[in-house]
């Protein structure tokens, strides 16, 4: 007997990136704006400029396309974040005195150390002052500022504060930004969250998300951390916000009210897809139903910017004026994938997709963007160095190929499949991720694989990375067009491109040449992982051979509503009306009326209760 397995299919996704809102596919319509027409740009700068607020130039029509487009994607680092021509810096230095010239300070009462360091006197305290002397050698702090040697980054569209949609005090940027962007992907089914609840039992819903960096700002980790160098109070909230697993706690304590599955999976810049592997293997090994996958960072700080810059990872000013041979910096095309590069460039993100099996998503006649057959992720074996790539991607990229060839046969998949490259933008990384993909072309028999790397675009977002892709690949599902890499002048003479077409203009290829995405991503440490995600277009014929003309027919009639009740987010959405869920306090479970025997467990506010039956796949050991 055949044993089918059930389909992940993207029934909604959103987010945010340095290209605006992923929900509507208008982040990536900022990166093709350039094949966009005139309506559809004027759409698309309207959108961006209610994002942005006041700070889009509104003047004229073209001051505000303008304002829109310089404002958005890879950019110098605005002064809102830090100033990168003068950013905070402490020098340690010593002091001396002696016995005859003893160092005099002045400090208040509240400032004296409770342990008076080696050397210090109190010579006198009056009027909430104390008068030190001090002799010998003494440490001290000075506070400065240094120009950054790193200056681009992909930031949210200027002007846009996750942070002031709702009532977001002591949050870290990071979970701001997760908050916003699982509710655009929630909102964007165009199906009430409640409404899904009830079709299943609380225990078949999932949520996997986390973040690569933690929440390294003064309210997480980074402000913990600091404190006690810095004279400050750690508070109570900053270890527990700083957790790397907090987007996935915040989605199910704040947006869905989840008592089901959860998890954060890391993967160094692969994470997203580490996230998407646990929600797709959940859903095809039928233990859950629908899953809620993403990925949010916020890590453009001057600390984590110096930690990859003391890498040699980030492309520092200095070397993007060698690389050019111009004293002048053209911020905007920093991140340069498959080019001469010299680094990648920091980024920020917050990106979300809701996946349910074929047979709810058809029951409840839900949108269908894509489904992810698989995630396929290895380790590169021994290393030398931690940070070098190595082998696993080969296995990756050849899985997904093959399990793509396997489904469709090999002819669509040398038609009508184009890869998402990791494309970090650093030298080593063009070479071999090139040379993975020209590989896997020759075994399969491909010529001119259309490779995008919307890096170029966003800048590289470390966790949600990955997400970036999918959110532009469901894009070119729907339109058809590949973002071309329109940072560089031409591909580098090292990419390994024999058998590739990477264009540094947009690829206008038409849907029936867009059915098969292959996401790659590879992260520090030999973290690989490639997914397959397939357009509507190619599921489609599948899914209605699998449930049959009546069904489908069915599903038709319930899909209508559903699309009209998310064009009507999307709307909102571009009006700048985000009103993202935040549910604290509300809704909470009265423990004292659960309802619980042998069988099964009912908990207050949910419909469907939890199975306690069952050996759990281990009926051949049951007496």
């Amino acid at each position: 007997m055949t044993t089918i397995t059930r389909l992940p299919v993207i029934v909604g996704f959103g987010g945010f990136n340095a290209a605006g809102r992923s929900s509507g596919h208008r982040g990536y319509e900022r990166m093709i704006f350039e094949s966009l027409s005139q309506p559809d740009r004027t759409g698309l700068i309207a959108s961006l400029a209610n994002l942005m607020g006041d700070s889009a130039n509104r003047t004229s029509d073209a001051a505000l396309e303008r304002s829109v487009l310089t404002g958005t994607l890879v950019r110098r680092i605005e002064n809102t974040y830090f100033p990168v021509e003068a950013a905070p810096l402490s020098r340690r230095a010593q002091v001396i005195g002696t016995e005859k010239s003893p160092i005099r300070l002045s400090i208040s009462n509240r400032d004296l150390p409770p342990t008076l360091p080696e050397g210090w006197k109190v010579v006198s305290q009056e009027a909430g002052l104390c008068e030190i002397e001090v002799t010998g050698r003494q440490g001290v702090a000075v506070e400065s500022t240094q120009e950054m040697a790193v200056q681009a980054a992909g930031q949210l569209p200027n002007g846009f504060n996750p942070g002031s949609y709702y009532r977001s005090t002591h949050h870290p940027r990071g979970l701001q930004l997760n908050i916003l962007a699982a509710s655009d992907a929630v909102k964007s089914t165009g199906i009430p969250w409640q409404t899904i609840c009830e079709q299943v039992a609380p225990d078949e819903i999932g949520v996997y998300s986390s973040s690569v960096m933690s929440q390294l700002d003064p309210t997480g980790f980074g402000g913990m951390l600091q404190a006690r160098l810095r004279g400050e109070r750690v508070s109570s909230k900053q270890l527990a916000l700083g957790l790397n697993t907090m987007p996935a706690d915040f989605v199910n304590a704040y947006v869905l009210g989840s008592v089901g599955a959860t998890g954060g999976v890391t993967g160094a810049c692969a994470t997203f897809l580490y996230n998407l592997r646990a929600g797709v293997e959940d859903i095809k090994a039928g233990r859950r139903r629908v899953v809620l996958v993403g990925s949010a960072e916020a890590p453009i700080l001057p600390e984590i910017i110096d930690g990859y810059a003391a890498m040699s990872a980030l492309a520092t000013d200095a070397d993007l004026r060698k690389l050019t041979g111009s004293d002048e910096i053209d911020y905007r095309r920093a991140s340069r994938p498959f080019g001469e590069n010299c680094g990648f460039t920091i980024a920020e993100s917050g990106q979300y997709v809701m996946l349910m099996d074929d047979e709810l998503a058809i029951r409840m006649g839900a949108q269908i963007f894509a489904a992810v057959p698989a995630v396929y992720v290895h380790a590169d074996g021994f290393k030398k160095s931690i940070s070098a790539p190595g082998p696993g991607n080969y296995i990756t990229m050849a899985r997904a190929t093959a399990l793509a060839a396997s489904l469709f046969g090999e002819e669509k998949v040398r038609r009508a499949s184009f890869v998402q490259a990791h494309g970090s933008s650093t030298p080593q990384n063009r070479v071999t991720e090139s040379r993975i993909f020209d590989e896997v072309a020759h075994a399969f028999g491909i010529n001119g694989w259309p490779v995008a790397a919307v890096k170029a675009y966003l800048g590289h977002s470390l966790g949600p990375a990955s997400g970036d892709q999918m959110a532009a690949t469901l894009g070119i599902f729907a339109r058809g067009i590949l973002p071309g890499i329109k940072t560089i002048d031409a591909v580098a003479d090292d990419v390994h491109a024999e058998r590739l077409r990477i264009s540094t203009k947009d690829q206008e290829l038409g849907v029936e040449s867009c059915q098969i995405g292959l996401l790659n991503s590879k992260g520090f440490g030999g973290n690989n992982a490639t997914a397959v995600v397939v357009s509507p277009l190619a599921i489609q014929p599948l899914l209605q051979r699998r449930h049959g003309a009546i069904t489908w027919k069915g599903y038709l009639d319930k899909l209508a509503p559903v699309t009209e009740s998310a064009g009507k987010y999307l709307q909102e959405a571009d009006a700048g009306k985000l009103n993202p869920v935040y549910e604290f306090g509300i809704g909470m479970i009265d423990e004292q009326a659960i309802e619980l025997d042998s069988g099964q467990i009912r908990l207050p506010g949910f419909r469907n209760a939890i199975s306690l039956k069952g050996c759990d796949g281990f009926d051949d050991l049951a007496p």
